[in-house]
This record gives structure tokens, C-alpha cells and sequence, in this order.
């Protein structure tokens, strides 16, 4: 593990921790899944890994997370946002339920076990900033499904990776560590991809959902094709007449007869 870098007047750190660091049953069941999804993409299988950040801005400190509701205890964890997990009903409920942390001297779990870690991906003190008010507009979906049709998951990756894309940070020298993955940190790109401001300094709509660009088609990675306009033989373009069913056309001619 790399020293911990000392404290600055700004500074943006990012933790990569083994998923299910501490916690048994959540690292088998990454192992499963992990199985599963390498042997459908005929690949090799990689380590899965869990992203925090810290942030440093003059004399403060803050931990940024994602986590289960129920996992901690403290009034003033500084908990912004809160989001369903699995099904948006499930939600209702404690068990089911996670909180977006902007902790002011809190702590990151198993913080020993982070790989590779801490990087410093910038010294800025604008950048450190701008991570700090951007964290309650983060979108908090449901957590372990597509719901903003990214094609991945979302998950506590997708904010890491959403608040450093938005806040204008490398993203290549935030890569998972060696021969690791980080589910969910696609999706975080790519919605943060579709927010970045407009010309002339006009943010987008609020609404992850909005794009700009056109739309997918399911399983294909263009977009959708242009229906062909219906033509006569002559080349010209056939009226919404001709286009009508022949019954249609049949029933309003014997009513103009009449």
C-alpha cells in the first residue's frame, strides 16, 4: 500500500477496496457474480473493487461514500441523498436502503485493504470544490439496476466516477488497480457524459435521463435507422391516402358515392 499523502489546502484522493473488504458474504457473492458475468463474456475473471474518495479543502476533511443505510450510527455522518436498493418498493425499508455520505471527518471502512490507493488526482482547490456541491445533485437511483439506461448497473462506483467526471478530473489515472473492475463505474460516465454544461455555459436539463443524442437501439450500439419514406413507382412520395389500408380506402370511397 502507497503512504497516505499528507494533508493539504486541497487535495482529491481516491481508495480502491477489494469488494466485500471485512465482510465474508458480500465477497463470496462478488465471486459468484463475477464468475458468472466473465463466463457469458468469455473472459478471464478480475478482482472486483469498491471506490471512496477524500477530500481536503483548507482545514476540512471529508469522506465521500456510498453505503447501506444500516451500516453506521453516527447523527453526523453527513449523509445528502438517499436511494432504494434492488426494486424502488424495496425501498420503503430500512434493510433496503442507501445513503450518499459527505462526511466531515469520517472514515472509510477497511481503509488497510485498499489497493493501490490513496491516489492524488489533483491538488485543485476549484476541483475539490466543485466535488463537494456537486454531491446532492447526484442521481440517486435505484441501486443494482439500469433504471438511466446506461447498459450497467448503478452503484456506489457510479458516484465516484460521476463526481470526478463532472468536477473535470482525469479519468485515466483514476483506472481500477491492476487486472480489476469496478461494476457501475461505465454508468457513472456515462450519465455524467450527458450533463456536461452546454455552449455558452447553460447547464443541461437536471434529469440524467435527458440526451442530447439519439437514443440506442436495444443490443446495438448505433442509433436508430430512419424509416424509409413509402415511395409510387414514379419515384414520388406516396400521400397518406394511398398509405391507408385498402379497407379503409374502400369504405370512404362508397361514402363519397352515396
Amino acid at each position: 500500500m502507497l503512504t497516505r499523502p499528507d494533508a493539504g489546502t486541497a487535495c482529491v484522493d481516491l481508495y480502491w477496496l477489494p469488494l466485500g473488504a471485512g465482510a465474508h458474504c458480500v465477497r463470496w457473492n462478488g465471486r459468484v457474480y463475477e464468475a458468472l458475468v466473465a463466463a457469458r463474456a468469455h473472459r478471464e475473471r478480475c478482482d472486483l473493487y469498491h471506490a471512496a474518495l477524500e477530500v481536503r479543502l483548507d482545514d476540512d476533511r471529508f469522506v465521500i461514500e456510498m453505503a447501506p443505510v444500516w451500516d453506521r450510527h453516527e447523527p453526523d455522518r453527513g449523509v445528502v441523498a438517499e436511494g432504494a436498493v434492488g426494486y424502488p418498493w424495496l425501498g420503503r425499508s430500512r434493510w433496503f436502503r442507501y445513503e450518499v455520505r459527505r462526511w466531515r471527518d469520517g472514515f472509510i471502512p477497511d481503509v488497510a485493504a485498499a489497493v493501490d490507493s490513496p491516489r492524488r488526482l489533483s491538488r485543485d482547490h476549484d476541483s475539490a470544490q466543485q466535488i463537494l456541491e456537486l454531491i446532492p445533485s447526484f442521481p440517486a437511483v435505484t441501486w443494482g439496476r439500469d433504471e438511466l439506461g446506461t447498459g450497467e448497473m448503478w452503484n456506489s462506483n457510479s458516484l465516484v466516477a460521476w463526481l470526478l467526471a463532472r468536477s473535470g478530473h482525469n479519468m485515466e489515472a483514476a483506472r481500477p488497480p491492476t487486472h480489476g473492475r469496478a461494476p457501475g463505474w461505465a454508468a457513472g460516465l456515462a450519465v455524467a457524459a450527458r450533463q456536461v454544461p452546454r455552449l455558452g455555459g447553460a447547464d443541461r436539463p437536471a434529469d440524467p435521463r435527458s440526451d442530447d443524442q439519439p437514443r440506442l437501439e436495444r443490443g446495438h450500439g448505433r442509433p436508430p435507422r430512419p424509416r424509409p419514406r413509402a415511395t409510387t413507382r414514379s419515384g414520388n412520395p406516396v400521400s397518406g391516402w394511398l398509405r391507408r389500408p385498402r379497407a379503409l380506402r374502400s369504405h370512404r370511397r362508397r361514402a363519397l358515392a352515396r
